[in-house]
């Protein structure tokens, strides 16, 4: 019996947008020694504040898809070495959102954990939220930190910098061939 959080059921969002934003907060992360893009930051910036609210709301939809794209590749690469994803991915992006105070509430971590297992378990992150009501301002940095920390550990576990947007990136362009 199909789910009505079923993936196929969920808008994609713009994917394009939200892989900007996650590229773009990986790179200021990672060149953070050097001091952080003024003019990337800027222009991603200024984007976001261009969004009206169906603008948000398919970028939003993008970021969950991005979620769902992470958690299947690491629940694929988890059980290739017979683990479970939820048992080992959620209780490290978890941890990491309980370090990070000033950006990720304790209030919002318990949703960010429930859309870690929705889309370990084949849900759609978007679907699976939507049941409970809007995104809520203070979910969006949460959410995007989610995303952020899903696309790190993949980049960590591959040994490659640029893995899951390169992932994506090519998931997308198949997308567009067909």
């Amino acid at each position: 019996m199909s789910s009505p959080c079923d993936p196929q059921h969920a808008p994609a969002g713009d994917v394009g947008a939200a892989l900007m934003m996650i590229d773009s907060r990986l790179k200021e992360i990672h060149d953070g020694k050097t001091g952080v893009d003024t003019e990337q930051k800027a222009l991603t910036d200024q984007y976001i504040a261009s969004l009206d609210t169906k603008g948000v709301n398919d970028v939003l939809d993008g970021v969950c898809t991005l979620v769902y794209m992470f958690m299947q590749w690491l629940r694929a690469a988890h059980e290739d070495h017979d683990k479970d994803v939820i048992e080992y991915v959620v209780p490290n992006v978890v941890g990491t959102m309980r370090m990070m105070p000033k950006s990720v509430r304790p209030e919002a971590i318990p949703t960010m954990a429930g859309l870690l297992v929705a889309a370990g378990t084949g849900l759609s992150p978007s679907l699976w939220r939507q049941q409970y009501g809007d995104w809520t301002e203070a979910e969006l940095t949460p959410l995007e930190a989610t995303a952020l920390l899903l696309a790190e550990h993949i980049n960590r576990i591959t040994d490659d910098p640029n893995f899951a947007t390169r992932m994506v990136t090519q998931a997308l362009s198949s997308a567009d061939e067909d």
